[in-house]
């Protein structure tokens, strides 16, 4: 299961890292201690939180961003995902924004893709292509 930091969910909201702190101290986002005891938040709650709440930035850090012609980039995080036999709905929260595209079950499998997953969907003329940003290992 993907866990973030206050600083990576505060990015994925689009807010500061003290909102988050204060909605987790608040009770209205579930947070808990990773092994070493810094705070983290689930993926899956974290997904159910921006949906329900959908504000803030939806381009993210065009650092983290692999070469590409595609211009229209919203990076968001993975709220609802169905899978068939063929073909998969991926629906993803990039702030205010909910873009939902249908995509292979292959790819869904080789992305990893799940519920609380960060990925960007780049959108050029009608497609949609879905990358999934890689954090490295703690």
């Amino acid at each position: 299961m993907p866990m973030y930091s206050i600083g990576q969910a505060a990015r994925l909201l689009g807010v500061s890292p003290e909102t988050v702190r204060r909605w987790a101290d608040g009770g209205r986002l579930p947070m808990g201690r990773d092994g070493s005891g810094n705070r983290v938040i689930d993926g899956v709650g974290l997904a159910r939180f921006a949906k329900e709440r959908a504000p803030g930035d939806v381009h993210g850090d065009p650092g983290d961003a692999p070469p590409t012609s595609v211009r229209n980039a919203f990076t968001g995080i993975v709220t609802a995902l169905a899978v068939d036999d063929v073909v998969a709905r991926v629906e993803i929260q990039a702030g205010p924004h909910r873009v939902v595209s249908l995509v292979t079950r292959e790819a869904v499998e080789e992305l990893d893709l799940a519920v609380g997953v960060t990925v960007t969907a780049r959108v050029k003329s009608t497609s949609v292509h879905v990358d999934r940003r890689r954090r490295a290992s703690p």
